[in-house]
């Protein structure tokens, strides 16, 4: 979608904001508005959607999509409660769905495109450079409107477990070391020299991870993804190997999804994310966490 100038190996994860505008009122198209917000922000997701979005786009907020029975934050839902919430929202197995939010790379858009995947929907894309692009570039918008209507449409999930990893199978990997673990959190937090925005008992990182701060992936000016080469270089000097399989964690599955977007855009082939990441760890009195 206008980005394989940029050397991706899989662009179609993407689509360009003039792409999108031009694209708005093809009948199998659906918009999402992934914002997400940690209390800590003060900002309120659904309010500034309904304050002011893309037009035709729909709210899909991470914190109701979920696991309402887990403990931790927004895990992911079962397939069967997937498929109800986007059939009832009109998406099908056949729809192109296209994911943004309000502050450019660093929310939950990644994170809503990897839901998609791990149940089985390719034809899923991330706005590049999200809702500030688009504002900059002053194209269409709805405000106080009220969300779009579709019919209700049949979404069969294909759950693929390999997109998504456990507990049980982090703490295995420390002994086998099979997976490459990268941490998307900011490196004060990986370091444990600043708290956690959630309640933990302890500070630092899962031993033998690397840090990959989230906001390495995209450039600070246009929010858009760095092109392949930087994304490249990034993985290359973190010591990344393409070719063994990667696993990527965070505060709480959200910023994971980033590295886990530029992993996919460039090609790698196993690339899984832990969904409890830092809020199972940390509070988890008997496992190991590293400092510094």
């Amino acid at each position: 979608m206008d980005h394989a100038q940029h050397g991706y190996s899989r662009p179609e994860a993407l689509v360009t904001t003039a792409w999108l505008e031009a694209h708005l009122a093809d009948p199998n198209l659906r918009v999402l508005d992934g914002t997400f917000f940690l209390s800590v922000q003060n900002r309120n997701a659904a309010e500034e959607y309904h304050d002011c979005h893309i037009t035709g786009a729909q709210l899909f907020e991470i914190d109701e999509v979920c696991d309402k029975n887990s403990k931790l934050p927004h895990m992911l839902p079962s397939p069967e409660d997937f498929a109800k919430i986007v059939g009832d929202m009109g998406i099908g197995n056949d729809c192109h769905v296209v994911v943004y939010d309000a502050t450019g790379m660093t929310s939950a858009a990644a994170r809503v495109w990897w839901m998609f995947r791990v149940f089985g929907h390719d034809h899923v894309s991330v706005l590049d450079g999200g809702f500030p692009k688009w504002l900059r570039e002053g194209r269409s918008v709805e405000e106080e409107a009220s969300a779009p209507v579709h019919e209700k449409r049949d979404f069969k999930p294909m759950f693929r477990p390999h997109l998504v990893t456990g507990l049980e199978a982090v703490k295995k990997n420390l002994q086998s070391q099979a997976d490459q673990v990268v941490d998307a959190r900011p490196l004060a937090r990986f370091k444990g020299e600043t708290p956690e925005p959630r309640p933990v008992l302890k500070q630092g990182h899962i031993p033998g991870s690397k840090p990959m701060p989230f906001t390495a992936f995209f450039d600070k000016k246009s929010m858009t993804l760095l092109p392949a080469d930087g994304l490249k270089r990034i993985f290359a000097e973190a010591g990344i190997a393409p070719a063994r399989p990667l696993l990527s964690t965070c505060g709480s599955g959200v910023t994971a999804c980033l590295p886990a977007l530029a992993a996919f855009v460039l090609g790698y082939e196993q690339v899984a994310v832990y969904d409890g990441s830092w809020a199972e760890w940390g509070n988890q009195p008997d496992l190991p966490a590293e400092l510094g």
